[in-house]
């Protein structure tokens, strides 16, 4: 009876202890400032997008098409966050930001950077028929408590050129290769222009897993991502992605946010949120 005890004792406190904690990561095209938005300008949104990032509480969220000033409010209202990230145009504070926030006080930084979807990726850059210049920035995070560690890579594909976002696809397959040395989690989200079933998406979708497909739990909310602040119109059209690892991340839930306030949503896409264990 003792030894039945003792190992019943044993095995609850082993599961206990091998429990994975469970990650919160968002991806957010909050939309740029741009002043021909009319009701939908950021002064108008600013605080109801804020609020609702505060209320998800996630671990991790990265933003696409936020400016200088964009970036430096929610760092100033999200005190629990610090970022990463750099403006598209110059490296530095210029053009649109794909900045990472994560919760300071559960991460320490090991690695950060940003590179240009181009032929020149470390250089200021604009990369094959692309528009104008797109970047993806990445941090290597690890958590104070338990050592967890795992890698984001957050971008925005160009909106026109196709060649570049196929290439776009491939370069960033490879150069998650070329920082995951010590074969960790990775987690690649974005707002990414482009439909599930285009050659980008479905090469992405090879190296990794759809989040949407991969989780656990059924997914929550709409179809699509991209309201264009139609509050009126069902929103079907899913350009924002979050990817995983196939092996050493296990989503267990996801959804798509269409939180809205007085008939308006608080940008003109919805966040996409999924909850997460790493593995080794």
């Amino acid at each position: 009876m003792k030894k039945t005890v003792i190992l019943l004792l044993v095995c609850f406190l082993f599961s206990c202890t091998s429990e994975k904690e469970a990650y919160k990561i968002m991806t957010y095209n909050i939309r740029y400032d741009n002043p021909n938005d009319g009701v939908n300008r950021w002064s108008n949104r600013k605080d109801f997008l804020s609020n609702q990032i505060v209320y998800n509480s996630p671990d991790v969220f990265g933003i696409q098409e936020g400016l200088e000033h964009q970036v430096q409010y929610l760092d100033s209202i999200l005190v629990g966050y610090s970022y990463v990230g750099v403006g598209r145009d110059d490296g530095k504070t210029k053009g649109e930001y794909s900045a990472i926030f994560y919760q300071k006080e559960k991460f320490n930084v090991l690695n950060k950077g940003t590179f240009w979807l181009s032929e020149t990726p470390n250089k200021i850059s604009v990369g094959w028929d692309a528009s104008m210049e797109r970047i993806c920035t990445f941090v290597l995070l690890i958590n104070k408590y338990n050592n967890d560690q795992f890698l984001v890579f957050n971008t925005h594909f160009d909106h026109i050129g196709n060649i570049a976002r196929v290439k776009s696809a491939k370069l960033i397959i490879d150069k998650i290769a070329e920082y995951n040395t010590g074969n960790l989690p990775v987690l690649v989200m974005g707002d990414f222009n482009l439909k599930p079933e285009t050659a980008p998406i479905q090469l992405l979708s090879n190296a990794f897993n759809d989040a949407k497909i991969a989780s656990e739990s059924k997914p929550f909310g709409p179809i699509g991502t991209f309201n264009a602040f139609d509050f009126n119109k069902p929103v079907v059209d899913r350009i924002d992605y979050i990817f995983t690892s196939k092996e050493q991340v296990k989503v267990l839930k996801y959804a798509t946010l269409s939180d809205s306030k007085d008939g308006k949503f608080p940008s003109d896409h919805l966040p996409v949120v999924i909850t997460f264990t790493v593995h080794k």
